[in-house]
């Protein structure tokens, strides 16, 4: 089947018959190169690190495989120089020749290189639980970190509640203070002037009686001075 597609880019590119002949020969040998090895390859499957000697013929082939690709390649730049006609064939043969070959050679690859590639699986799975560790602390810290902003605002709220209550209790007490002091000094004054008006209540009294008393003696001295003494028995009486 290669064999054919190869025989109908040949044709279709209208190179002539000897030229034709001379690009199949050229490039002939590496489609059965490309269809062993396809086969090959197939056979070299690691599963793991102990399986060295297959990683080591993944390699071998992988390196012969390079080396028929960097032929190929050769090969094209040589014939391509010789007519733009030769060139369209040689770059048709050579691109289905290596797109057979790059798949094989990058299969060996990912074989010769198993160890490697498991590493890096291994790299990158650990990796990805390091970033989800991390993700998960910084979370958790963030959560943290919410929790004691929110447990310090409702602290912080329940003593400005508490100082609040106290101002008002003290509020409270002032203003009862002052209003007893005002009672006890109004009461005070209140006491003082009672005092005050009984004193003057007792001084007017004491000095009414003491004019009344001074009245009575008067009227009495008046009478005693009216009185006649008899000579007799100086007994004395009034004439009235």
């Amino acid at each position: 089947m290669k064999n054919n597609q190869l025989e109908i880019i040949v044709k279709e590119s209208g190179l002539e018959a000897i030229k034709a002949k001379s690009i199949i020969n050229n490039f002939q040998n590496y489609f059965d190169i490309a269809a062993d090895w396809e086969i090959k390859a197939k056979t070299v499957v690691v599963t793991n690190e102990n399986q060295l000697a297959d990683m080591k013929m993944a390699r071998v082939g992988r390196l012969f495989l390079r080396e028929k690709r960097i032929a190929i390649e050769n090969a094209r730049k040589e014939l391509k120089e010789q007519s733009l006609r030769e060139g369209k064939a040689i770059d048709g043969i050579a691109n289905i020749l290596k797109a057979l070959i790059i798949p094989i050679e990058e299969y060996l690859d990912k074989q010769e290189h198993f160890i490697e590639i498991k590493q890096e699986q291994k790299r990158l799975m650990l990796q990805a639980e390091s970033d989800s560790k991390e993700e998960a602390d910084r979370i958790a810290k963030e959560e943290s970190d919410r929790k004691e902003q929110e447990r310090i605002r409702v602290e912080n709220e329940k003593m400005r509640k508490e100082l609040d209550e106290k101002e008002k209790i003290r509020i409270q007490t002032e203003a009862k203070v002052i209003e007893e002091k005002r009672k006890l000094e109004n009461e005070k004054v209140e006491i003082e002037e009672k005092a005050r008006k009984e004193k003057e209540d007792a001084e007017n009294k004491r000095k009414a009686a003491e004019l009344k008393l001074q009245e009575e003696k008067r009227k009495l001295q008046e009478e005693l001075d009216a009185q006649i003494e008899c000579p007799n028995c100086h007994h004395k009486f009034n004439l009235k």
